[in-house]
C-alpha cells in the first residue's frame, strides 16, 4: 500500500514544475522553508492549504484535518482516497499548496 502510494505521491509532484519530492523516509515537498505535501507512514497524503481552502477542501470532500505520526498537522488537509486517481485535480492542490507557502514569511 505505501509503495502505491509513494508511486502516486510522485506522479503528481512530477506534473508540478516548482518543485521536487524530498525525503527517503519522510516524504515530502517543501518551498520557502514550509513543508507542504506529505506522505505518512500510514501512507496518507496531507496537503497545506490556507484557512479558507481548508475549509472548503474538508466540506467539499468530506474529510478531516492530517496526523502524521499521530500528531495534528497545523494547516494541513487529509486528502481522500477518491481523489488520488484524479491526477489533474490532485496536481492544482499541490500548486495551490505551494503558492499558500510563497505567500508566507520566509522560513
Amino acid at each position: 500500500m505505501w509503495e502505491e502510494r509513494l508511486k502516486i505521491y510522485d506522479h503528481i509532484v512530477a506534473q508540478c514544475a516548482n518543485f521536487e519530492r524530498k525525503g527517503k523516509n519522510m516524504i515530502y515537498t517543501s518551498a520557502n522553508g514550509y513543508m507542504f505535501t506529505l506522505l505518512n507512514k500510514d501512507a496518507e497524503i496531507g496537503i497545506r492549504l490556507s484557512k479558507p481552502s481548508q475549509e472548503t477542501f474538508k466540506t467539499q470532500y468530506n474529510t478531516t484535518e492530517y496526523r502524521s505520526y499521530g500528531a495534528v498537522m497545523r494547516d494541513y488537509v487529509k486528502v481522500p482516497d477518491e481523489l488520488l486517481d484524479n491526477t489533474d485535480l490532485m496536481v492544482q492542490y499541490f500548486n495551490e499548496s505551494y503558492n499558500y507557502v510563497m505567500s508566507l514569511p520566509p522560513k
